[in-house]
């Protein structure tokens, strides 16, 4: 008996530390580590920096280009050498070394335009870039708090079955002192049982669930949060979202819509870029040449043994498109295409936004109202539990009678957390459309 009371108190105890030595995390701190260390953010952010680099040395276009080249040659070749008058052929080895040097500069000083788009459209690439990484933000916001307020729903439901395990184990012990009395049938104490095992399965399901739940929002932040840790007990709603507000200026404000209309501007700067190509070019031309052969050995009476060039020229160059082969007309056409086709995504994307939204209101404003049914009908559930157990305790109610009670109180409780959750989440998604979130 001893040996059984210790048994119980250590296994007491370990629950005890199980349940208290898990470190609470709020939802703040989730957010901030998968803004800082989530995968998706860290992934937007490369491809906004490597915009941003681009941007930062768009001024290249306007400076000119300047090479410069060098180099040195050595020949040994077998010559031979006729003349008309043959006094004068000639065979045998020539050698001879040269070395040559050049800065050359191009300067193209007007290009129909062309380098004042694509600095342009550099610009507008990297202003994209950063509105991909706000709307990767949100939408990682948005899927850590559905997330972490599935835990939380979860914790719930298992508080909800931890508390009809109390009621069933009331149930076992009255079946158990009527057996014993001789006023209660076994059928209604082995019904009790299984119903109390069943609930005992389902705190083992649940518990599993919750487990794998938290492993995968520690995914969503890089795996930084504790080996062991916990999240809050109640799911906060938002009872007071006006769809006014919310569809007020979300084109402003929706940074998917925003980095789609910046789709429509880098379009049309491409296809500037494209008409320009219509129009003649000049450039600036300037180098600076040095030469120097050395003939070591010669075989030919008429070259020099030594020579030395060095010198500079410069000048204007025009460039004027006759005929291409229709390609410049064709690009033109394609990049006009694009516009088009840019635009018409944008108000695609406008739409399905606008629609959105207001799907998620009625989403939003029906899981109120039915939240506030719940809340009523769990007071009732509850009431209706405490009467049956009551009189079951009296021999007044069956114990039929008790586990319909018992039943309806646990679809009551299953119902209302799911009413919380679905309140959050149509919370949730309207903010993420309206980019709320990311306030």
């Amino acid at each position: 008996m001893k040996l059984r009371f210790f048994a119980v108190l250590f296994l007491f105890f370990v629950a005890f530390n199980i349940a208290f030595g898990q470190e609470e995390v709020s939802l703040e701190q989730v957010i901030s580590l998968a803004l800082e260390k989530g995968y998706d953010v860290r992934i937007a952010r490369t491809a906004s920096e490597a915009a941003e680099t681009d941007k930062a040395y768009a001024w290249g276009a306007f400076v000119p280009q300047i090479n410069a080249t060098a180099s040195t040659v050595r020949n040994n070749n077998e010559q031979e050498l006729r003349f008309q008058e043959t006094s004068r052929n000639n065979s045998g080895k020539a050698e001879s070394k040269n070395v040559s040097a050049a800065v050359q500069l191009q300067w193209i000083l007007f290009d129909g335009t062309r380098m004042f788009a694509t600095r342009e459209r550099i610009s507008s690439i990297a202003e994209q870039g950063e509105l991909l990484v706000k709307d990767q933000m949100v939408n990682t916001i948005a899927t850590i708090i559905t997330g972490y307020y599935d835990i939380v729903r979860q914790k719930q439901q298992l508080k909800a079955i931890q508390e009809q395990m109390s009621v069933s184990e009331e149930r076992v012990k009255l079946a158990e002192r009527k057996l014993q009395v001789g006023t209660g049938i076994k059928p209604e104490l082995l019904q009790a049982r299984v119903d109390f095992n069943a609930q005992r399965m389902q705190v083992l399901q649940q518990e599993s669930i919750i487990a794998q739940l938290k492993q995968q929002l520690n995914a969503l932040v890089g795996l930084q949060l504790p080996t062991v840790f916990d999240v809050a007990d109640t799911i906060i709603i938002d009872l007071n979202l006006k769809p006014e507000e919310l569809s007020q200026n979300v084109e402003n404000t929706n940074f998917g819509l925003m980095a789609a209309r910046e789709n429509m501007h880098i379009a049309s700067l491409s296809l500037r870029e494209r008409r320009a190509e219509y129009l003649p070019f000049l450039s600036f031309n300037a180098a600076y040449n040095y030469s120097k052969t050395d003939n070591i050995r010669l075989i030919n009476p008429f070259s020099a043994l030594y020579s030395q060039q060095n010198g500079y020229n410069y000048g204007l160059t025009v460039n004027v498109p006759i005929i291409t082969n229709f390609n410049t007309r064709r690009l033109s056409q394609q990049a006009k295409i694009e516009v088009n086709r840019q635009t018409l995504l944008y108000e695609q994307a406008r739409n399905n936004i606008n629609v959105g939204l207001k799907n998620a209101y009625v989403n939003y404003d029906n899981a109120k109202k039915i939240l506030i049914i719940e809340e009523e009908t769990i007071g009732l559930a509850k009431e209706n539990v405490f009467i049956a157990l009551e009189g079951f305790k009296r021999g007044v109610t069956t114990y039929i009678e008790l586990r319909t009670a018992q039943q309806s109180l646990a679809d009551a409780y299953n119902r209302l957390i799911l009413a919380r959750y679905n309140a959050k989440f149509a919370e949730t998604e309207l903010l993420r459309l309206s980019g709320g979130l990311l306030k």
